[in-house]
């Protein structure tokens, strides 16, 4: 992650709307799967870790985070999260079997090995453990801010699941998510495009990111929130994020 946009990031993790919203949604999956307060889980790139606070605060206590950045988890440390570490999301150093739960939001796009990180995440969860995965979606939508973030690719939800297959993982559930905003950030890519390629000069900068009038961030934190609820019951067939639930083999 580029340095001006990571310390833009964690100013604005807790409450900007695209933030909160991911939170909640990944919160919400979490709570479906109906986990003892007992449960061990993993949170790969938990940067700050405003998720952990919020897991805790219901109850859950065998959280671990890990983040490559030495910044974030600094700043995780500054708020008294425990059981938070700097480490590489692509090389573990967790024994075999280790976690009934893997969390990885917006963790994957950021990895060149694709397939090594999902065979590490594999490794650490335990038989019949299960992978929550959020990324960007759809390669039509890449922009700067892709640039500036230092992805390496976009996914669909059929991608999304090959990925998880080739890492003989077996894919439960895959959806689009922020399907509300889908529609114009497409039009918005469309217009960027016609302006020309993105250059590698745009590296620098902030991207996408930027803090919101607080009317406007409430109304889009609710309006995400409510296509959580939706997301209880269908999966959507477009969005700006696509997420998947995958399960280890349990023999």
């Amino acid at each position: 992650m580029q340095v001006q946009y990571e310390a833009l990031y964690h100013q604005l993790e807790e409450n900007h709307w695209w933030f909160r919203g991911r939170r909640a949604g990944v919160f919400d999956q979490l709570q479906q799967m109906n986990l003892p307060k007992t449960a061990a889980i993993l949170e790969i790139g938990c940067s700050g870790g405003p998720l952990q606070q919020q897991l805790r605060a219901i109850g859950f206590h065998n959280l671990t985070g890990i983040d490559i950045s030495e910044a974030a988890i600094a700043l995780a440390h500054q708020r008294r999260i425990p059981n938070v570490s700097v480490m590489d999301g692509a090389r573990l150093e967790f024994a075999d079997n280790s976690f009934d739960v893997v969390v990885a939001s917006d963790v994957l796009e950021h990895i060149e090995d694709e397939q090594r990180a999902l065979r590490e995440w594999r490794r650490v969860l335990k038989p019949g453990g299960q992978l929550l995965v959020y990324v960007p979606a759809f390669p039509q939508l890449w922009s700067q801010h892709d640039v500036v973030n230092r992805h390496f690719r976009r996914y669909t939800a059929a991608s999304l699941g090959q990925a998880l297959t080739a890492a003989a993982l077996q894919v439960q559930r895959k959806s689009y998510w922020n399907f509300a905003l889908f529609f114009p950030t497409f039009l918005v890519r469309q217009a960027q495009r016609l302006r020309g390629p993105v250059r590698p000069e745009a590296e620098s900068g902030t991207g996408d990111l930027l803090a919101l009038p607080a009317p406007v961030n409430t109304s889009l934190i609710w309006l995400l929130r409510a296509e959580n609820c939706l997301l209880r019951h269908l999966n959507l067939p477009v969005g700006v994020s696509v997420f998947a639930l995958a399960r280890k083999p349990a023999a």
